[in-house]
């Protein structure tokens, strides 16, 4: 059985795959989930449902809650949930079951560590596996309280590190041109991540497209100075420098 969070939550079997549908029980759920094997305390599970304005009931209310999540995982497990109380709150505990972005946080390490020793193509099957993973964003339908916000923040970060680390395997074994397209969704997406750019001009360059990889640097520093004030950094603007240059260099020669 998995545990999916990268994405709207849900637990899957086979398949079989199920959503529980009613926020406050869903995000309660989250919370454990996101901590495996740790203690959440209630009171950490009623600022991360109801935040400021927790109301007079809410211990009660997350008695009713954790029992509901209990009751919609022996859909699943038969009658043994997960979810064990123990003072001052509950612990998830998930046994021989999968949690989704535990299952993306190996393969992401895995593809790493090919990458490392140069094994790029068995990099990529890793690194596509794992991004495979995502429905959509972590948790996305729920409002993120301290411990999830945090948490989604993290993971999202993860993704776009595993993505940067994909294109960066398929640049070193000169798939330039299959990278161009999905560089260009990524510097759309993610306008102030400098790296795509990098890559997208890298690629491009490779590519014999000089003036457009020339143009991407002109798209990302006006953004950067718009949206921060600042100027790109040392790798693009080196990059655009070694560009330049190897223009320069070749008309020269062809000039000769």
């Amino acid at each position: 059985m998995r545990y999916e969070i990268l994405g709207r939550l849900r637990v899957s079997d086979g398949p079989r795959a199920a959503t529980i549908g009613a926020q406050k029980v869903e995000t309660l759920f989250a919370v454990l989930l996101s901590r495996p094997n740790q203690i959440i305390s209630a009171s950490q599970l009623m600022d991360e449902i109801w935040g400021e304005h927790i109301p007079g009931r809410a211990a009660a209310g997350i008695h009713v809650y954790t029992s509901q999540v209990r009751k919609f995982l022996t859909r699943f497990r038969g009658a043994e949930a997960p979810i064990v109380t123990i003072s001052p709150g509950y612990v998830f505990d998930p046994q021989d079951d999968e949690l989704d972005y535990q299952l993306f946080e190996r393969l992401t390490r895995l593809g790493s560590k090919h990458a490392r020793e140069k094994r790029h193509r068995q990099a990529i099957a890793h690194f596509e596996e794992a991004l495979a993973l995502w429905r959509g964003p972590v948790l996305i339908g729920l409002g993120l309280g301290p411990i999830l916000s945090g948490f989604a923040v993290r993971l999202t970060e993860s993704r776009m590190e595993c993505t940067e680390a994909l294109i960066e395997s398929c640049l070193t074994l000169g798939r330039h041109r299959e990278v161009i397209g999905r560089l260009y969704s990524l510097t759309v997406e993610n306008p102030l991540r400098e790296a795509f750019y990098r890559q997208l001009m890298l690629a491009l360059y490779r590519s014999d497209r000089q003036a457009d990889a020339l143009k991407v640097y002109q798209t990302a520093r006006l953004t950067l100075k718009e949206e921060l004030g600042l100027e790109p950094c040392r790798a693009l603007q080196d990059l655009q420098r070694a560009i330049l240059s190897a223009d320069y260099q070749a008309g020269r020669f062809r000039a000769s």
